[in-house]
């Protein structure tokens, strides 16, 4: 399992009969979590006192109740925490998130992925630094631009793609405030399947391609995705826009019913068919505060090949 234990602002404090208690950036939030079957004590006083709680209803959905939150608030992750640098590159590599409690539990970040923001982040500087070519990033289902910052932050030059026109303005805002409203970052508000489409179309291509697809979505035009029959093809199609000495392909899925070695299968047949390199894959998790617990929270399929000349 790849275990997103670098975090500094953000902890799962407990977990417990289908809920955890986080500590985000020193607010405490009560979540519903499917993969919570267990019961625990309880016995940490954010469970009688949270900043708030979301409410799920039997009828699908639910809501938050708020106690003593404030609208927005930040918190903060610095890339590349396995490496030795230097103060002032720390500082440089140091992103922030503007929080929000939203539908359906959220918060606009999830911090499971910050395992997979440093792997992407060392794998495009090292690239720069042997080559001393520019990486092209492409960042599908984008949502508010996590992987976005962590690719810009290592000098990529990259192009993110989302449907929604407000997780995108959003993710704007986060560049922002991590210094990075200037780095070279495409914006764009676009069906993903249909761009992919078009670059190819275009000529255009890229040297690394990321995705977090979601379980169940529709297009501008109804167009159904679901995921089990959506993703392979859409992978393949991927294929199309890579270039001819790509750097990584990283696949995220929150699907229980999609096993992670399931993810491992798909790139190999799509990717490494095609191009060579290793694909591999893993739950992705994050450590629980008062346990020796690891909270699983989905899975990842990466997919690298040799860094060419």
């Amino acid at each position: 399992m790849w275990i997103a234990d670098h975090w500094t602002e953000y902890q799962v404090l407990d977990t417990s009969l289908g809920e955890k208690l986080e500590n985000w950036g020193g607010y405490l939030l009560i979540r519903p979590d499917p993969q919570v079957i267990w019961e625990s004590r309880r016995n940490l006083r954010g469970w009688s006192s949270p900043n708030a709680r979301y409410h799920r209803s039997s009828r699908g959905g639910g809501e938050w109740e708020f106690i003593d939150l404030p609208e927005t608030w930040d918190i903060h992750y610095t890339l590349g925490q396995d490496t030795e640098v230097s103060s002032s590159d720390t500082e440089a590599r140091t992103i922030t998130f503007h929080l929000k409690p939203f539908a359906f539990k959220h918060t606009g970040v999830f911090p499971e992925q910050a395992v997979n923001w440093d792997w992407s982040y060392s794998l495009i500087r090292e690239r720069i630094e042997h080559t001393g070519k520019p990486v092209r990033v492409l960042n599908l289902f984008a949502y508010t631009g996590g992987a976005t910052l962590a690719a810009a932050a290592a000098g990529a030059e990259v192009t993110h793609v989302d449907a929604s026109k407000g997780m995108v303005a959003w993710a704007k805002e986060n560049a922002v405030s991590s210094g990075l409203g200037d780095a070279p970052i495409r914006w764009l508000v676009d069906d993903c399947r249909k761009f992919v489409e078009r670059e190819i179309r275009r000529g255009n291509t890229y040297d690394a391609v990321i995705m977090d697809p979601p379980s169940y979505g529709r297009g501008p035009k109804g167009e159904i995705w679901k995921i089990e029959e959506s993703i392979y093809p859409f992978i393949e199609l991927c294929t199309g826009i890579l270039s001819d000495s790509p750097l990584f392909v990283l696949v995220n899925s929150y699907t229980t019913g999609l096993q992670a070695g399931v993810l491992t299968y798909m790139l190999d047949l799509a990717v490494s068919r095609r191009f060579g390199g290793h694909a591999e894959s893993g739950e992705i998790g994050l450590p629980v505060g008062c346990t020796s617990f690891v909270l699983p929270a989905g899975a990842s399929g990466r997919w690298t090949r040799q860094i060419l000349n």
